[in-house]
């Protein structure tokens, strides 16, 4: 369960997100919104990468912003950009990286890494360099390397930004058999259209959460 209560934020003097309250205890939620209307801040809130100025953010029961650490092995975060998140020479050791403070020897952690590999699709590229993957696999490796550490909440903003169709909806099939909590913040509505819930986010406010049946059309319209 993620919970925002009473929750406003301010950016370089301007009111990024304002009164937010919502409980989020759905598998796969999709959040959208104009750009700058709060819904990146709202979604860096789940794992206390933007701390409220007021009002409180709970996930599974811990208060984000008082317990970092604990929240942040419950709730991995995966970025537009995977460059930033992608750190070693090769695939496998990236994914070796993320695993570093378990309890793991070098062995186990190797077999942990080409197990994930297998299932992202990504075993034939373990010992090659990660910067020659394409724009899909490299965000497969992101993916890869956060649910390597078997987070309970993954949080994905915008994660089909620099993405063609073909890899786009790769991702999709991929987040469609994921067994944890799902966040995924987007402009790209076909992404998030057979979740179970969505919030449209306008100005810092909820405007619309509902399912996307219903959430998307309203936000397309209000596009419009």
């Amino acid at each position: 369960m993620i919970e925002f209560r009473d929750v406003s934020h301010s950016f370089d003097g301007r009111r990024v997100l304002s009164d937010v309250s919502v409980d989020l205890p759905e598998r796969r939620i999709g959040i959208v919104g104009a750009n700058g209307s709060g819904k990146s801040t709202l979604a860096r809130m789940i794992n206390a990468l933007v701390v409220p100025d007021t009002g409180t953010v709970v996930v599974d029961g811990l208060d984000a912003a008082k317990e970092k650490r604990r929240v942040r092995r419950r709730v991995g975060f995966i970025f537009s950009d995977p460059d930033r998140q992608i750190i070693m020479p090769t695939v496998r050791e990236d994914i070796e990286l993320s695993l570093t403070r378990t309890d793991l020897n070098k062995a186990e952690r190797r077999d942990r890494a080409m197990s994930v590999l297998e299932r992202f699709g990504l075993a034939d590229h373990a010992d090659q360099p990660a910067s020659r993957l394409s724009g899909g696999q490299k965000q497969l490796l992101a993916l890869a390397a956060v649910f390597v550490t078997e987070p309970a909440i993954i949080v994905a903003d915008e994660p089909t930004t620099l993405l063609d169709l073909r890899n786009s909806r790769m991702l999709r099939r991929v987040f469609a058999d994921l067994d944890v909590q799902l966040v995924v913040v987007t402009h790209d509505l076909d992404l998030v259209d057979d979740f179970e819930r969505v919030l449209v986010i306008d100005d810092g406010v909820i405007t619309v959460d509902d399912v996307p049946g219903v959430a998307l059309p309203a936000y397309r319209e209000a596009m419009a």
